[in-house]
């Protein structure tokens, strides 16, 4: 009423605002009201985006309603969808979803996300039937789509019930009749309370007919005996257990196959927080828990009050430090702004070419990185490799430039395992994951268990450069999250000494999650590099997990700075083993004037006796002065054996690049790799049988013999190779929205016409291999084929025929 006449009269109560402030109150937003949100985050991510307009920012007029349109998923009773705008609180169920479309600044004509969402103020948020298939008719959708699936998360569990009808009615069959304290025999309804539930057609109850004496007497009273009781209503037990099997399943299958992302907008229990976990990705709300089981009903098993709120089992501080949740936030607005910014690192669907979006940058490409790590190897925030740094000059600060787009980095799961960051960021406006080492020792803190009283709360350092069982899984997971539904390329910038090794960490597992690193790897399908960085190094099995000979279809590769080390053991480690003292002598004596001298006098047949003990103490004198020294050598020698040159020599390494020209170098390669992939892609598209590897040696060939490129240019020379090829790819036209424009010149006809060639070839190969499959059926297999054709293509194929 702020500024309004004093005689204007209050509005009326809405007829959604009971359900909105039962929804407050749990600390929630109305299922309905999130849609407003996504608007208000878009209108932030529109505002804050550096290219959108010139790069000052603004939604390119685009008006505020223009940003998002919405249309509620409803499916009918034969399971068919209908997208319709109907409206807010017409659900039937406590599951909502809608099909929504953003115009973000990487994609500002639009794209398509399916949005599921618990309703909390029906029947407090639990899965009952209506509930599951709800769910997962909106998740196979956008499976089938290939598109993002968003899932608010507010609910209760499995819903529970009982039977109603059956409650009002049953009577209580004691032990010795008429006496309660005698206990519970059976529960049973009387002739007249089973005819009320149908009878013998009931759907209610199994029962059991029995003639029951009632008074010691002889007087027999009809009883039919309760044995299953089964409900007329659907969804009041195992039903919802299993519909719950049904949507975690498919959970499951959506992160394989599409991006998955949960906001825990309240509290998420039982199957719920399953669900969370099974879409891997989630953003949790400050003061909501992630629980398996309610602090009372723990409890109540106890015998005791341990835990005082839901929050001790599940908030923020235990789901956010163990890995559950990837990011927090302070309110649902701020949550849906965190699922939005994910998205825009995220292809808009999973089939569509290109790579998170716009590819837009304001930063460019060929700039230096200016800061560069300490050079006297003290510890630093491996952040500033990606962000860069502010540093002091003079009265003034001075912005030293990381490897990164200036303000494109996002960085998730940093409340666990903090001896590894990760997150995703852009390079030259390309997307990618990025994986960065800590180099300062941090703490890990273990909380002390309420159940036991017993237990304390564990501080345990970690230190820099090490993997532990915790940093290795968070490696592994992180990995897997780039690859599945995001289909990011991989950074990784390497400064690893190797795997913590003592009993507690293997304990703990460090080698199996270790062996995850390497199992998702292999499995990536998309541009992977691997930096070693300046003052960096990557020894033992550290290297082992990431060496490119890993991923079968070549798309790991690593390259190193020319200040950076590698090695099996650290040179201490390998002047212990391999240049221990006797070999340091050895070398003193084959350097040092004075000792050789020495030893030439004491080998001397005729040096007086007297003198080899004076000889013999200079010379102790002397090693024993040197040692130091020498012991210097042998670790500056072995160092020598590091090398990024050596490296190269062994062809462990692609390239040895300068920290300060990395960002030129990878940006370009990954630019290249990008569309290069987009080329195989279409080869595969033609001749499935071709495998990844068989498809880029074929563009190879084809850029080579076609397009005359210089081999040697198609290994190095990733700047001209990716603005050519891109320029091909476009006038190929295989990419939504591709004008056809290019530097392709003639040459793209015949790329075209090879990759229907190519296709005619493999079509031709598959109907030869299915005649001489079936051997004397194979006029059966032409009449099949015969029978797809229109009759304009049999009437051409009979005369084809004829001719031959």
């Amino acid at each position: 009423m702020h500024l309004l006449p004093v005689d204007t009269p209050y509005q009326t109560k809405e007829w959604l605002q009971p359900r909105r402030y039962k929804a407050h109150v749990m600390g929630t937003t109305y299922v309905y009201d999130f849609p407003e949100l996504f608007r208000s985050a878009l209108e932030t991510l529109w505002a804050s985006a550096p290219w959108s307009n010139g790069g000052t920012g603004g939604a390119r007029g685009l008006k505020r309603e223009e940003m998002l349109t919405v249309r509620e998923l409803v499916w009918d009773h034969e399971g068919h969808v209908q997208i319709l705008d109907r409206p807010p609180g017409s659900n039937a169920c406590g599951m909502v979803a809608w099909l929504m479309t953003l115009c973000t600044p990487e994609y500002p004509k639009g794209r398509e996300i399916v949005v599921i969402s618990n309703d909390i103020t029906y029947q407090i948020g639990s899965f009952g039937v209506e509930e599951d298939e709800v769910f997962e008719r909106a998740s196979i959708l956008a499976r089938e789509r290939g598109i993002p699936r968003l899932y608010l998360s507010a609910n209760s569990g499995a819903r529970i019930g009982l039977a109603e009808e059956v409650m009002r009615v049953f009577r209580v069959g004691w032990e010795e009749e008429g006496r309660p304290e005698s206990g519970v025999s059976y529960l049973y309804l009387t002739p007249e309370d089973y005819t009320t539930l149908g009878g013998e057609g009931n759907a209610s109850v199994n029962v059991e007919r029995r003639e029951v004496e009632v008074d010691g007497q002889g007087t027999m009273e009809t009883r039919y005996v309760i044995t299953d009781i089964i409900g007329r209503q659907d969804g009041l037990g195992v039903e919802n257990l299993r519909g719950s099997g049904r949507i975690a399943g498919e959970t499951s299958r959506a992160y394989e196959d599409i991006f998955t992302a949960t906001l825990v907008s309240c509290r998420s229990v039982g199957i719920g927080a399953y669900l969370v976990r099974l879409g891997q990705r989630t953003v949790q709300n400050e003061g909501q828990p992630i629980i398996l089981t309610g602090a009372p009903a723990l409890n109540k098993v106890l015998g005791r009050e341990v835990y005082a709120s839901n929050l001790q089992l599940g908030g923020t501080q235990i789901m956010h430090r163990n890995g559950v949740s990837h990011l927090t936030a302070r309110n649902d607005l701020e949550g849906v702004q965190s699922l939005l910014e994910w998205l825009s690192y995220v292809p808009s669907s999973v089939g569509q070419g290109g790579n998170g979006g716009s590819g837009k940058s304001v930063d460019p490409l060929d700039r230096s990185v200016d800061y560069m790590p300490p050079s006297t190897g003290e510890a630093y925030d491996p952040r500033w490799l990606l962000t860069g740094k502010e540093t002091p000059e003079g009265n003034r600060t001075k912005w030293l430039p990381g490897l990164l787009d200036k303000g494109t980095w996002r960085e998730s799961l940093s409340g666990w395992a903090k001896t590894v960051v990760v997150g995703r960021g852009r390079l030259g406006g390309e997307a990618l994951g990025v994986i960065a080492v800590e180099t300062r020792t941090v703490e890990r803190r273990v909380p002390a268990d309420p159940a036991d009283p017993t237990s304390e709360e564990q501080t345990i350092k970690e230190a820099g450069q090490v993997w532990y069982p915790n940093s290795a899984a968070k490696t592994a997971q992180a990995i897997a999250d780039f690859r599945r539904g995001e289909r990011l390329p991989l950074l990784i910038l390497a400064n690893w000494r190797g795997f913590s090794g003592g009993q507690r960490d293997m304990y703990e597992e460090v080698l199996k999650f270790g062996s995850r690193i390497v199992d998702e790897l292999r499995t990536y399908d998309r541009p992977a590099l691997v930096y070693i960085v300046p003052r960096g190094e990557l020894r033992g099995g550290a290297w082992v997990v990431l060496d490119p000979t890993i991923n079968p279809e070549g798309h790991l590769e690593m390259y190193a700075d020319a200040a950076s080390r590698a090695g099996i053991l650290e040179p201490e480690g390998l002047v212990e083993v391999k240049y221990r003292k006797p070999h340091i002598l050895g070398t003193m004596a084959r350097l040092d004037e004075q000792i050789k001298t020495l030893h030439g006098s004491l080998g001397d047949p005729g040096t007086p006796m007297e003198e080899r003990a004076e000889l013999k103490r200079e010379l102790d004198g002397r090693q024993e002065q040197l040692l130091p020294i020498y012991s210097g050598v042998a670790r500056h020698f072995a160092q020598l054996h590091d090398t990024p040159g050596r490296m190269k020599a062994k062809g462990v390494v692609r390239r040895v690049v300068e920290w300060s020209q990395a960002r030129r170098v990878l940006g370009w390669r990954l630019r290249r790799l990008l569309v290069e992939d987009r080329l195989v892609d279409a080869v595969r598209r033609a001749d499935p049988s071709k495998s990844w590897a068989q498809g880029r040696t074929w563009v190879r060939e084809w850029a080579e013999a076609c397009a005359g490129i210089d081999p040697t240019d198609w290994e190095m020379e990733d700047e001209g190779m990716a603005r050519w090829m891109r320029g091909e790819w476009r006038a190929l036209m295989l990419t939504p929205g591709s004008s056809g424009e290019g530097g392709g010149g003639g040459v793209e006809g015949s790329l075209r016409e090879r990759f229907r060639e190519m296709h005619k070839s493999w079509v031709r190969g598959n109907v030869e291999s299915m005649l001489q499959e079936e051997g004397g059926n194979g006029t059966m297999v032409l009449e099949a084929l015969m029978e797809r054709l229109s009759p304009e293509e049999r009437s051409r194929f009979a005369e084809r025929l004829t001719r031959k």
